[in-house]
This record gives structure tokens, C-alpha cells and sequence, in this order.
């Protein structure tokens, strides 16, 4: 799939991240969204996770990547997704229904794709509010 657009949610929001300030020099900001699933700390990042009950939703940014295929192999690395990474890989990058002001867009997103076990639960949906409170 072709796809320019990616869905972040949690670290790669982060000012101070290396990675977050290689998306913002390699992407546009499209808009705001979200998408129903489950989100959980899993201690120094996010745990995005869709489940098929009980769902709320996950809020985030939408991003333009303005070279999807270089960008997206950098963010899969971060990831831990891809070929050489361990397995279960940590996070997989799946093409998400992402509800925006601009429409429903289908957008890049990354999934946990470990056990969530004994992690805590994030039920507002939002890390960055969750990161501020936990300060």
C-alpha cells in the first residue's frame, strides 16, 4: 500500500525525542484524530492496542510524510518493526481508519504486538495529557 499519511499517538509527539524531530523535519502536519482502541503505559512509550470490545478512543496527530517510504523504514526501526528486529516484533505498522475533521483518512499507525500484561490502562486515550499528569 501507498500512503503518505501516518497516525502518532505517543512518543513521537514528544519535543525531545530524536525521532519525533525527524518526522517534523520529514512530514507536514495534516490535522487531529483518533481512532477506538485500548492505550496503555508500557513504561517509557505508549501501547496502542485494538481491541474488538470496550474500545475508546486513542488521540493523535496526523502527519504528511513528505518521503513515506525512506520515512516509514527509519520509523519502523524505531518501532523495533521489520526485518532484523526481534520477534514478536515489538510494535506492526498497520493501516489504520483514522476519524479526523477532514473525514475518515486511512493513515500508517503502529500497533503494540506484545503482552499488555500488568500494564496500566491510559483511559482518556491521550499520552500527552497521561505524560503531563504522571510528572
Amino acid at each position: 500500500m501507498t500512503n503518505d499519511l501516518l497516525f502518532v499517538y505517543g512518543t513521537l509527539l514528544v519535543a525531545d525525542n530524536e525521532f519525533a524531530s525527524y518526522l517534523t523535519r520529514n512530514s507536514t502536519f495534516c490535522c487531529r484524530g483518533k481512532i477506538k482502541g485500548k492505550l496503555y503505559d508500557a513504561g517509557h512509550y505508549p501501547a496502542l492496542v485494538i481491541d474488538s470490545k470496550d474500545n475508546y478512543d486513542v488521540w493523535g496527530t496526523v502527519y504528511r510524510l513528505k518521503n513515506p517510504q525512506e520515512v516509514l523504514r527509519q520509523l519502523d526501526f524505531y518501532e523495533g518493526y521489520g526485518e532484523g528486529e526481534e520477534r514478536p516484533y515489538l510494535y506492526i505498522r498497520e493501516a489504520l481508519a483514522v476519524k479526523t475533521d477532514k473525514g475518515t483518512l486511512i493513515c500508517w499507525g503502529y500497533l503494540y504486538n506484545r503482552s499488555i500484561a500488568g500494564f496500566r490502562e491510559i483511559t482518556a486515550g491521550n499520552y500527552m495529557e497521561y505524560l503531563q499528569q504522571k510528572i
